[in-house]
């Protein structure tokens, strides 16, 4: 049982650094909209989403006020669309006609976004899931709270570099589409390997064939909390250190576990995971960075930046996981560039690079997330960035995603504004030599040897 006093004891986390849950994301099946007829289609899935997550944001409105606990967002993920609408869907106008229905679905129950524009394609790819993956530009341009992703890879599949060249080409045609608003529709799509079905947090979640009909997942956020608790930590040893962040860890996550008991109860619809992943904003003193820096580095970049994000993230997963009864989707710690304001100074002033931002993937939830990059930037070379971060997943039996924007008509050093939790920063440069021979080989990077297990 959680007790209110543990609740209690999280009050100045809440005032003073920056604690809240990021959000309650309600998963939904679309299995059973299925349809030939892509308007059918597009009222199944308006029906169910409506009936299930009609008092989505209401519930956690309700359970913000009663408990004092922040709820920044209320969200929906759903099967990915690819497999949904395959039967209906001829043509890109047709996906796009089902991306503008999600849209207005999720204006109807008031979330803020909701996930599931995607499509998976580890192996290859089908008729149906390319279409989809082509009309990313325009579904995206046209509507304000659809996320996309697309999983080109896996530990036991390999990398689609078919697919992976296409995202290159279809991410710069998606920031030319957006351009004046600072190609903020990249934004809303990521591109992953090994992607998790529970993921509550965007612009990559969805709702995994795995999953039961619907789910509540609740995904938490405290870099702010961790920061102080590290300062407490200041000359102390790495094993001092390391009980602090756990123990840190256990308080937040307990937290998101009442909410997402609370969730379910009031909804009806089961418990599925927390996330207890620390997801900086661009507020001061919201940053993954921050602790970092408290962890004893002059500015992230420096010497050491990838063993700190490795104790970070590997004790908050320790500490999370004794105060859930179920962790799941990302679970770690978030270095979303234009999203961290420790990250968005140390880029600016040159101490972090993309390739130090690489090496740090390595160890750290998700990959090379929300970085602005040149609007010329080849197409050949962000599927090249998109190939390297699904290599170390795909090796490292871990889930890595991209999510860059070429910002059209920016530079390096030109700033980019996307507002709100997406923030913004400056265009950071990247490597200028060719891979455009390698891009274009296609077919599939085989799996690793260590894949064949059974």
């Amino acid at each position: 049982m959680i007790s209110i006093d543990e609740v209690g004891q999280t009050n100045d986390m809440i005032d003073r650094e920056r604690l809240d849950v990021r959000t309650i994301t309600m998963g939904i099946s679309l299995l059973d909209c299925v349809s030939g007829d892509v308007d059918m289609l597009c009222r199944n899935i308006h029906r169910k989403v409506v009936s299930l997550a009609g008092d989505l944001v209401r519930t956690g409105e309700e359970i913000s006020q009663e408990y004092g606990i922040p709820i920044v967002n209320k969200r929906i993920t759903v099967t990915p669309i690819s497999l949904v609408a395959a039967g209906a869907c001829h043509t890109v106008s047709d996906y796009v006609t089902v991306a503008r229905a999600l849209d207005r679905t999720a204006q109807e129950v008031g979330v803020n976004f909701i996930g599931g524009f995607s499509a998976l394609v580890s192996k290859s790819m089908t008729p149906a899931e390319r279409l989809l993956i082509q009309s990313l530009p325009e579904a995206l341009s046209r509507t304000e709270r659809v996320c996309a992703s697309v999983n080109v890879g896996s530990t036991r599949t390999g990398i689609d570099m078919d697919a992976v060249a296409l995202m290159g080409r279809v991410i710069r045609s998606l920031a030319q589409a957006t351009a004046e608003t600072d190609s903020s529709g990249c934004t809303k799509l990521v591109v992953f390997c090994n992607a998790p079905d529970d993921n509550p947090f965007m612009a990559g979640g969805f709702h995994g064939v795995t999953e039961g009909d619907a789910v509540i997942n609740v995904g938490v956020s405290g870099p702010g909390v961790v920061r102080t608790a590290v300062e407490t930590a200041r000359g102390m040893s790495f094993d001092q250190l390391c009980e602090t962040i756990k123990r840190t860890a256990f308080k937040i996550t307990r937290m998101g576990q009442l909410v997402a008991q609370e969730a379910s109860r009031r909804l009806g619809v089961p418990f599925g995971i927390v996330d207890l992943s620390l997801a900086p904003t661009p507020a001061v003193g919201d940053s993954v960075g921050e602790v970092l820096r408290a962890m004893g580095l002059e500015e992230v970049g420096a010497p050491g930046t990838t063993a700190a994000l490795a104790i970070l993230n590997d004790q908050v997963k320790k500490g999370g996981v004794m105060a859930s009864s179920y962790v799941g989707g990302l679970s770690g710690a978030f270095i979303p560039v234009s999203e961290d304001q420790a990250m968005i100074e140390a880029t600016s002033q040159g101490g972090l690079t993309i390739e130090k931002l690489e090496a740090m993937t390595c160890v750290c939830s998700v990959g090379l997330d929300m970085i602005p990059i040149p609007g010329d930037t080849p197409s050949e070379t962000i599927a090249g960035i998109i190939a390297d971060e699904a290599a170390i997943g795909m090796v490292n039996q871990k889930t890595t995603a991209v999510r860059v924007i070429p910002v059209a008509g920016k530079g390096v050093g030109e700033r980019a504004e996307f507002g709100g939790l997406m923030g913004g920063g400056p265009v950071i440069p990247v490597n200028t030599r060719s891979c455009a021979d390698f891009v274009n080989r296609g077919g599939r990077i085989p799996a690793p040897i260590h894949s064949f297990k059974n």
